[in-house]
């Protein structure tokens, strides 16, 4: 939904300027659903004009030609409930005149600018400082409230949505192509495929604006899905480089790249694993699939599967891992699942071993007890490898606050003596033998950054 308001006299003219009548409804039907416009105000003090959006997930999932249906759950997702690339679309659908500057009633008022107030109240942004930071540099206004994962458990935290409120005054063209812009380029997750003539699109509503915006790189960059060669294009015809290469290219003499503490993870993880005699592994808590690009490389393993509870992390991967265009071999060896290491799942029996990277601080205690009983109890495998923080490295981090977390969503961070007798309390439990080893850079005082432990059954 959105919501676009005035409080300029009349504040009627609204009407006007989107072309639309507000003593009536107005419906678009789209090929992804149905548009509907209703005004529930409008008197010469104020007028708000509502676009609602109604998409229909399950004709989204018969869509053809889309093979995401066979490699993840097509009906469980977001799409429906939040601000996104569908609304951008359906924005130049329904408001395309506007948009234009056209308005033969009142022709000298699509030029001026009005107090307008936009509503968004589901918008998928990773952060309010990411709404600040593209809207704030336009002259808005920005209120930006978290929207909860669940009202009824506070305690899951907050979600990546939120309530966010735009006021300005502006003209009202220019507040829905920013709307059109940068609504997906938060999202990031555009339901159509990106070429060229994404590029002009993105030219023509950033006219005017876009050349002058201080974040116009992340903005080209998210829009245009990253892709370097579309967002070069960009770059060069608003004349344009940000003073850095947007190409792959990297001189011959650069210097080789330090490992980052991620990879030096994902490195333990996979020198934990050559020693397991795996055959079939798990991948619980995949998240976007970096590890699992180098599973994929490890000889000698037959099955490969991630889970992860966030369908968006698993589109992510699925692109990543490029398992579209997997040959029929290949592709036999990896699967993702949607699902959470929270349940009992018999999708997760039978393999040899799993790998748990960084997951187990994300979880509160009843979670963390279910945990360890669907997967040391229930799923079984024979090893298990794990990596956790190490919250006596935490006072190396210069500028981090004495008990602080190292990231809003963890619940915990163990120490190394609590690590180590939560491993042997697994083992005891659930009869399985365990090695501990730090991850990083060891400090002699207060260890690795991360670290890791190995079960085996």
């Amino acid at each position: 939904m959105l919501l676009v308001s005035t409080t300029h006299r009349p504040a009627t003219d609204l009407g006007y300027l989107l072309h639309k009548n507000p003593a009536n409804s107005h419906r678009v039907e789209l090929t992804f659903g149905t548009a509907l416009v209703v005004f529930p105000e409008a008197t010469e003090e104020a007028c708000t004009a509502a676009l609602l959006l109604e998409i229909d997930p399950v004709a989204l999932s018969r869509k053809p030609g889309d093979s995401r249906s066979a490699v993840l759950e097509p009906y469980v997702n977001d799409r429906p409930y939040v601000a996104n690339s569908f609304l951008s679309v359906a924005l130049g659908r329904v408001y395309g005149t506007a948009m234009a500057g056209n308005c033969k009633d009142r022709p000298g008022l699509a030029e001026t600018a009005i107090p307008l107030v936009a509503r968004l109240p589901v918008l998928p942004a990773g952060s309010d400082e990411s709404v600040r930071r593209l809207f704030a540099p336009l002259g808005y206004e920005v209120e930006c409230q978290s929207v909860p994962l669940d009202e009824t458990f506070p305690e899951w935290g907050a979600s990546r949505y939120f309530d966010v409120t735009l006021r300005g005054t502006v003209r009202t063209k220019d507040l829905l192509a920013h709307l059109c812009v940068l609504v997906p380029a938060l999202d990031a997750k555009k339901h159509y495929y990106v070429d060229k003539a994404e590029v002009e699109k993105l030219l023509r509503k950033g006219d005017g604006w876009l050349k002058d915006h201080p974040h116009r790189l992340e903005i080209a960059e998210r829009y245009l899905h990253r892709d370097r060669s579309l967002v070069r294009m960009a770059l060069d015809r608003l004349g344009l480089d940000d003073g850095r290469p947007v190409d792959d290219d990297e001189p011959e003499t650069a210097p080789a790249k330090p490992v980052s503490l991620h990879g030096q993870r994902h490195d333990a993880v996979l020198e934990a694993l050559s020693r397991c005699d795996a055959r079939t592994v798990l991948d619980l808590g995949c998240g976007e699939g970096r590890l699992l690009q180098k599973l994929l490389k490890v000889k000698g393993l037959d099955r490969i599967v991630g889970m992860d509870v966030s369908y968006r992390a698993l589109e992510i991967a699925a692109r990543r891992l490029r398992l579209e265009s997997m040959t029929p071999k290949a592709r036999e060896r990896i699967d993702l699942l949607h699902g959470s290491l929270t349940y009992r799942d018999a999708r997760l029996s039978g393999f040899d071993a799993a790998v748990v990277v960084e997951v187990v601080e994300h979880l509160d205690s009843a979670r963390l007890a279910a945990f360890e009983r669907c997967l040391f109890e229930f799923a079984r495998p024979r090893a298990v490898i794990l990596t956790t923080p190490n919250r006596d490295y935490n006072v190396l981090y210069e500028g981090m606050t004495p008990g602080a977390f190292r990231h809003p969503d963890h619940r915990f961070e163990w120490s190394r003596a609590e690590f180590s007798d939560w491993c042997a309390s697994i083992g005891a439990r659930f009869g399985y033998s365990v090695e501990t080893a730090p991850v990083g850079e060891v400090d002699p005082q207060y260890g690795a950054s991360s670290q890791l432990a190995v079960f085996r059954r």
